[in-house]
């Protein structure tokens, strides 16, 4: 099949998902095309059967902002009419659902139709689509795609209750690359990091203000002070990194926490962590979490959202209650002082994770392409 793949390039999870979906079912045979405002960041190398579009976004005096939605419409149109795409799927209802309705209307007395597919990730429901400003418009489009995913039972229930869905929405969860996401002997890094043989705990996100960043650091104080030798790497970027830093000072434990910034083989840093935190307020899924077990790291959660459909409790870590970061600080000391605890729940972290191997998941959406293909012909 010809594929059309719509989705932001950020490190977020809807562009990481989106781009591994693709490269999987370019190893499966299809021809895919990509298409964003910027090349997305997990698209690093060369593929024949990949072909990236830059959505060109012209600037013009009489636009403070420029319509991005409208000119990512006339790329599809020009996709669907040239690269006879059988399939266009997008990531993310905002504007990406709008654009592709618009896309099959200009092309309706043109071209046969192409199904659309919409995979709802997360803010694009939760926070976006749920803004007054928006919320007709996320409810037109949703109903207008030929076929609706979400990534999470939460994140579909999520969208009933707060939108007037009348389409069915399938269930696929996030996937794990089980090959590039495992433990791998890094002992002279992490030697480096510990010089006296000190336990890491890790945090990855963008640092905005729903990942909680500062608690994360109050957490791992609560460590330090329960007799438990440590260091914290923070890994990302974004607009709580100052709040952060700003706890460490105040806790007067910055010699512990180092900030490393954006990583892109965050599975080298996740090789050689003892645990993960992720205290976030809101997560329709975890991919961050998923690939730190994926590389049998133990999870501590908060128990919201999508999180305790990946993280197991008593299994592959624990959950706490959100903003309870006496129970972060707590349940982490006790993985890390628990030699075989930890080695218990490193397993089932592996082993829960391979329930959401790459090509397992890519096959379901290969299955649903073509179920929505079927019923439309």
């Amino acid at each position: 099949m010809n594929i059309g793949i719509v989705c932001y390039p950020t490190f977020g999870g809807s562009g990481v998902v989106a781009t591994e979906l693709a490269k999987g079912l370019a190893n499966r045979g299809h021809n895919l095309h990509i298409l964003s405002y910027a090349r997305p960041a997990r698209l690093d190398s060369f593929r024949t059967d990949i072909t990236f579009h830059e959505v060109d976004l012209s600037s013009y005096p009489l636009f403070e902002y420029p319509p991005y939605d409208l000119a990512l419409a006339n790329m599809m149109v020009h996709l669907i009419q040239y690269a006879k795409l059988d399939i266009l799927h997008v990531h993310y209802a905002i504007p990406h659902a709008t654009s592709a309705y618009l896309a099959k209307q200009i092309l309706n007395s043109k071209a046969a139709h192409v199904p659309v597919i919409t995979t709802l990730h997360g803010t694009d429901i939760t926070l976006i689509g749920s803004d007054p400003s928006y919320k007709q418009v996320v409810d037109f489009s949703i109903n207008q795609s030929d076929g609706v995913t979400a990534v999470s039972e939460y994140l579909k229930k999520e969208t009933y209750n707060h939108f007037d869905i009348k389409k069915d929405i399938k269930v696929i969860p996030n996937f794990i690359d089980l090959d590039r996401f495992k433990r791998s002997k890094k002992e002279h890094f992490k030697k480096a990091i510990c010089p006296e043989g000190e336990k890491v705990v890790t945090h990855v996100s963008n640092f905005r203000e729903v990942k909680r960043v500062p608690d994360v650091v109050s957490a791992f104080d609560q460590v330090l002070k329960n007799g438990v030798k440590a260091k914290l790497l923070m890994v990302g970027d974004g607009p709580d990194r100052p709040k952060a830093e700003q706890k460490c000072r105040e806790l007067g434990m910055c010699d512990h926490v180092r900030f490393l910034g954006k990583q892109e083989q965050i599975e080298e840093v996740l090789s050689i962590s003892d645990l993960f935190m992720i205290p976030s307020g809101s997560e329709t899924f975890g991919l961050a979490a998923l690939e730190a077990m994926s590389c049998s790291v133990p999870i501590i959660s908060s128990n919201i959202g999508g999180l305790p459909e990946v993280n197991i409790h008593g299994e592959t870590g624990y959950l706490c209650e959100l903003g309870d970061i006496e129970c972060l600080g707590r349940c982490a000391t006790e993985i890390l002082q628990d030699e075989e605890l930890h080695q218990r729940m490193s397993a089932n972290a592996r082993k829960r994770a391979e329930l959401f191997e790459l090509d397992k998941i890519v096959t379901v959406y290969e299955d649903y392409y073509k179920e929505i293909k079927e019923g439309l012909s």
